[in-house]
């Protein structure tokens, strides 16, 4: 017998017009947005996602592509300059964990998923916990998140996508 979530997941499948407008929406928002609920319930669950106070869900907007380095404003050899064919040693996805943790200093991620892509940006949304709320701190199954080893984990690359970057998964 299939679960709720399978049917939500399903439905999803169906609904490609509806996304193709929340693409348009999403372009035109800031690069770093918070959002009231995850647009896909079901993989966030999966992650860890609960909708109870001190869990909060925000989308990252991320280029596609490899790393863009900064030209040089003055004269020197062009085939030196090291333009191209640079790539960060970490995953899309966890370049979008770190911007997320970065605009938000007193949260702290938990995981993340990719919510949508188009031909030059992806969409990412990445589920943040407070780990001063006391519904987080009294929860056994997550103020895990609140002992001190697991500050700024996300720059440390101690999340999923992280451990990922790192070969360790």
């Amino acid at each position: 017998m299939k679960s709720g979530y399978s049917f939500v997941q399903e439905s999803r499948k169906k609904a490609e017009e509806l996304m193709k407008k929340r693409l348009v929406e999403w372009r035109k928002q800031h690069t770093v947005e918070r959002i009231e609920k995850p647009s896909k319930i079901e993989r966030a669950r999966a992650l860890g996602y609960k909708a109870k106070p001190g869990f909060v869900v925000v989308r990252v907007k991320v280029r596609k592509g490899g790393r863009r380095r900064a030209r040089y404003h003055r004269g020197r050899k062009p085939s030196k300059a090291g333009m191209v064919h640079f790539t960060p040693k970490q995953s899309l996805q966890a370049i979008a964990e770190q911007k997320a943790a970065r605009k938000f200093p007193n949260l702290e991620v938990l995981n993340s998923y990719l919510a949508a892509e188009d031909g030059t940006t992806k969409f990412y949304e990445v589920i943040m916990v407070d780990p001063k709320n006391p519904h987080i701190v009294n929860d056994p199954e997550i103020n895990w998140i609140c002992e001190p080893q697991h500050r700024r984990r996300a720059f440390r690359g101690l999340t999923a996508a992280g451990k990922r970057a790192r070969g360790l998964k």
